[in-house]
């Protein structure tokens, strides 16, 4: 246990100067220690190590440690204190551990048990928290502090005004970590076992992503041996989305967590068309996992003839009856095809083996070896069970009517058969134009070859909009360990979106899952939020409002004009609300980005873009953003530019106003929707 750095009562007579000064004290304090600790590792050589293999890992071992002691001047080494009740305790809470030469902690680590009592200590439960206390800070130096006293029972529960600042404070760039701003309710999912999956249903400005990642975080600091072994995977809509959360977890010191959107996850070839959006919710419908599954064990073809191998002067003879019952016996043991593909010699030499016996011979394992591997047996074996690849398999299914008819015969309708089918069949697999949907059917295929190994953990970012035949791929990445889904089913912008979490959860293969609700809005004020929750009744009827529980209700301004004032209008208000700190997004239709990008650089406004394919290498102010990339990010101010052409776009109704409730809730602080045609019902006066 740490000593105290101070008497745990504040002198009454102190000066706020004063105890700003003593923390700014300790602050300096903790960075000379974080300074000791690095440069010890400096010193380590890990060209010292026995042999080169051990100098390399020792090597990177160094290298992410050195990482992790880095001490950014612009924050602060701890953004909170609690005084508990046991022994005079103190604790300054940080994001990593800081110890001094002894060993001592001079600030602990936010994931760390002890932390705990900072984030859900409260009048009504202190958890021994006498004291908490949060502190202000800008530009690496603390400006101000802001007390809690648990322990008295006249003190009421009262907002914090250092943590609304905090959750309010302009940002461009990308998104930075909440370990200074957890709520109680997302403290709990983030600390939530290894084992147990979370569903987090987050309503817009919840900070189910922040969530999401910390709880990676938090589970790495947790069970971090049995993790690095194992894995943990990030998986997000788009590469712009991985941009945006992409400094979140080496913020806290953890480089070792993979990303991946779904596209790149899901990378079987090169997609060079597009499927009709009903084609597309066909081939991500679950019962296509049923016709992929027949399509690739309709190979193995039945016995007609015996098994004869020669071996030396004899030809040893199994009956056709007997290689049908071990195709049957091995179709049935529930292997990959692969798997059971490679055993079939191997049982087949074995009968090879008891005719021997039967014959008086005294065979043993060799024999049976080299009869598995002779030529006569690999062509019989191959001639029954032939080697097949996803891609063949495929191509197969969409050039054959009879192939693709024998395999959905009984679950896919005549109708469904033909739409799946391709008009003019390409000349080879290798020539093949797959489809985005393809890419999870192509997945699903390679599965059924050879098994896909599992991650320890996964996180799983605006799930709601994948197909169930997405979420089986995703799910079968975590068959063995667990998953952090999160979403939000009123931002489901996919045709093919699933809806319940009870059906994603089932898709994913994880019926097992606790559900949590966010519903408390952190990130967007409640004129905004208000504002968007109009179309809720229109596209998630029965879904619940969010509530924004922040003191400023922000600003929403809603300005029409001509269609032909619209870029000069657009790039006036960019000039003008880019004077305001903190980001810019303007959202505008996908079509019309480029017309836009090239009205702000005729006029002189510098700013970035964004698209699903990649984020903005640098950090502007400014982002350009299609409508359809703009799920997951948030800015300060947003332009919203055209909303009922952005519903438009979408293939229906209810996907298009989802997708205008993502674009609307993405302000953080202010507002702007600019219009020539009317905005849709819902959202009219």
């Amino acid at each position: 246990m740490p000593a105290p750095a101070h008497p745990p009562d504040t002198d009454s007579t102190a000066t706020l100067d004063s105890e700003l000064g003593r923390e700014q004290g300790y602050l300096d304090h903790a960075r000379a220690e974080l300074a000791r600790m690095r440069a010890s590792v400096e010193r380590l050589d890990a060209a010292k190590a026995s042999d080169a293999d051990s100098a390399a890992a020792l090597g990177e071992a160094l290298a992410r440690r050195l990482a992790a002691l880095q001490d950014d001047p612009r924050s602060t080494l701890f953004f909170g204190r609690i005084d508990l009740r046991t022994d005079a305790e103190r604790w300054y809470v940080g994001r990593r551990h800081v110890a001094d030469a002894e060993g001592e902690p001079v600030v602990v680590d936010w994931r760390a048990p002890v932390s705990t009592a900072f984030y859900r200590a409260s009048h009504a439960e202190p958890m021994d928290v006498l004291l908490r206390r949060r502190f202000g800070v800008d530009r690496g130096v603390l400006t101000a502090i802001e007390d809690e006293h648990l322990s008295d029972p006249g003190e009421a529960d009262a907002g914090s005004q250092i943590l609304a600042a905090e959750i309010e404070r302009p940002r461009t760039g990308p998104m930075r970590d909440i370990v200074s701003t957890i709520q109680p309710e997302q403290d709990v999912i983030v600390r939530s076992d290894v084992e147990t999956t979370i569903c987090v249903q987050g309503a817009p400005g919840t900070g189910k992503t922040a969530v999401g990642l910390h709880r990676a975080a938090w589970l790495l600091y947790s069970f971090r041996e049995r993790l690095d072994r194992t894995g943990v995977l990030v998986v997000g809509p788009n590469a712009a989305f991985l941009d945006h959360i992409g400094a979140v977890l080496p913020a806290l010191g953890e480089v070792r967590v993979g990303h991946a959107s779904v596209e790149t996850l899901l990378d079987h070839g090169r997609v060079r068309t597009v499927d009709p959006a009903k084609v597309a919710v066909l081939k991500g419908d679950p019962r296509m996992a049923e016709v992929l599954r027949r399509a690739v064990w309709s190979h193995v073809r039945p016995a007609t003839e015996a098994c004869v191998i020669p071996r030396g002067v004899r030809r040893w003879r199994v009956p056709a009856y007997d290689v049908q019952e071990i195709l049957d016996e091995l179709a049935a043991r529930g292997v990959r095809y692969e798997a059971a593909r490679a055993m079939l010699p191997q049982r087949l030499a074995h009968a090879v083996l008891l005719q021997m016996e039967r014959a008086g011979e005294s065979p043993d394992d060799r024999v049976q070896e080299a009869v598995a591997r002779s030529a006569p047996m690999k062509a019989f074996a191959a001639s029954l069970w032939p080697k097949i690849d996803p891609a063949q398999v495929l191509f197969e299914l969409w050039s054959s009517p009879d192939a693709l008819g024998r395999a959905a015969a009984g679950l896919l309708d005549n109708e469904e058969q033909a739409m799946l089918l391709w008009d003019t069949v390409p000349r080879s697999k290798g020539s093949a134009r797959w489809s985005a949907a393809d890419m999870p059917l192509l997945d699903e295929l390679t599965d059924l070859l050879a098994r896909t190994p599992s991650l320890g953990h996964v996180v799983l970012d605006e799930a709601q909009d994948l197909s169930p035949m997405q979420l089986r791929a995703v799910g079968r990445r975590c068959s063995t360990g667990s998953a952090t889904v999160l979403g939000d089913i009123a931002q489901g912008t996919t045709p093919w979106a699933t809806h319940s979490w009870e059906e994603s959860m089932a898709h994913l293969g994880k019926h097992a899952h606790h559900l949590e609700v966010l519903d408390r809005g952190f990130r967007v004020p409640a004129k905004v939020i208000d504002f968007a929750a109009r179309l809720l009744p229109a596209m998630a009827p029965g879904l619940g409002a969010p509530v924004s529980v922040r003191d400023n209700p922000g600003e929403l301004e809603l300005v029409e004009v001509t269609a032909k004032e619209v870029p000069g209008e657009v790039v006036r208000r960019v000039a003008g609300l880019s004077e305001r700190p903190g980001s810019l997004g303007v959202i505008a239709p996908d079509a019309s980005v480029e017309r836009f990008s090239k009205a702000l650089q005729d006029n002189g406004i510098e700013h970035g873009r964004l698209d699903r394919e990649h984020g903005d290498e640098e950090d502007h102010q400014v982002q350009l953003v299609p409508a359809t990339v703009a799920k997951g990010l948030e800015f300060d101010t947003v332009l919203v530019v055209e909303p009922a052409e952005i519903a438009a776009a979408e293939p229906d109704e209810r996907t298009g106003l989802r997708r205008l409730y993502v674009v609307l809730t993405r302000a953080v602080s202010s507002l702007t929707v600019l219009h020539s045609a009317p905005l849709p019902a819902p959202l009219s006066p």
